[in-house]
């Protein structure tokens, strides 16, 4: 077990040092912007604050994941992830509008930029990211939702704060300071990029939707070839709590030998071709009538969504 317990804890470790670090150069990218002038940096700064989100929704994460599951919450709170990658991907969204508006109203009236200010600000904001990037890239190997979204923060931020340097140097040798604002809106699609995926992997794991990596038609099709016994597979349910499949399913067998073996059979089926650690399967010997299908489901609405599972 010691081997389980020394993941979670390097993980917070470097998420801990990689929020740090985006904190402090957020603040000193807010203050930079607003002494030079600069939206760009302000727009990096606010990826900055998306980034310092999304790690301190990984360190809760690392923290809720590994406290025990209890009476109330069967799975722990690992489904608090989730939740936590949505509220991020709106207030990214949120951001991403603002310095939107912004950009345009600057781009009708120019303020001043200093450049000189704005490039050692900008220099001092891409190794903070450079920074945190590394510690986080270190901590990545097992694949972590939260950890893998705050490392690609941290990337799209390096983008933003190249970004940020590119506008400095044009307005320190042409002075044309329009190139801020452009730059901002570029930094801020980079957010909207990071922030639309982050939305759409959240949605699909809080509405139950079924891991993208599994086709459930063709597992039904793998078990009844894999393992001869197994004649049929219906009211297949397949869904994700903190990157963790579950699964629910009734098969229709051919009275076995051994139930208890060819129950541990399928279990190894789905653990070893899909990764499925936690599947609960119901075993039937007669094939399932309609009539009697649908008694597991009560009389609900859920009748009519499952009729369509039956062969």
């Amino acid at each position: 077990m010691a081997h389980t317990h020394s993941e979670p804890n390097s993980n917070r470790t470097r998420l801990l040092a990689a929020f740090l670090v985006t904190v402090v150069f957020m603040v000193a990218e807010i203050a930079g912007g607003l002494i030079s002038g600069s939206l760009a940096l302000l727009a990096d700064a606010g990826h900055m604050l998306t980034d310092a989100a999304a790690l301190l929704m990984a360190l809760l994460a690392v923290q809720f994941a590994s406290r025990r599951p209890n009476a109330r919450h069967t799975f722990g709170l690992l489904r608090l992830t989730t939740l936590a990658a949505f509220v991020n991907a709106i207030a990214l969204l949120v951001i991403t509008v603002l310095i939107v508006w912004e950009a345009v109203r600057r781009f009708m009236h120019p303020e001043p930029v200093a450049g000189g200010f704005m490039l050692i600000i900008a220099i001092a904001g891409l190794l903070a990211n450079i920074l945190s990037f590394w510690l986080l890239h270190r901590g990545n190997e097992e694949k972590n939702l939260n950890v893998r979204a705050a490392a690609l923060h941290v990337l799209g931020d390096l983008l933003g704060s190249v970004g940020a340097i590119a506008a400095a140097l044009i307005i320190m040798f042409t002075g044309w300071t329009p190139i801020d604002p452009i730059l901002s809106i570029l930094v801020s699609l980079l957010v909207l990029r990071s922030a639309w995926a982050l939305m759409k992997e959240s949605i699909h794991e809080l509405l139950e939707g079924a891991p993208a990596s599994v086709d459930v038609e063709k597992l039904k099709r793998a078990l009844t070839r894999g393992i001869p016994e197994v004649r049929n597979v219906h009211h297949l349910h397949l869904w994700q709590v903190g990157e963790k499949p579950v699964m629910t399913l009734h098969v229709q067998v051919i009275p076995p030998y051994d139930h208890d073996a060819l129950l541990h059979r399928i279990h190894n089926y789905l653990h070893e071709n899909y990764q499925i650690e936690h599947a609960t399967v119901q075993m039937e010997y007669q094939s399932c009538e309609d009539g009697d299908c649908e008694l597991s489901w009560g009389k609900g609405g859920h009748d009519r969504a499952h009729a369509h599972h039956h062969h």
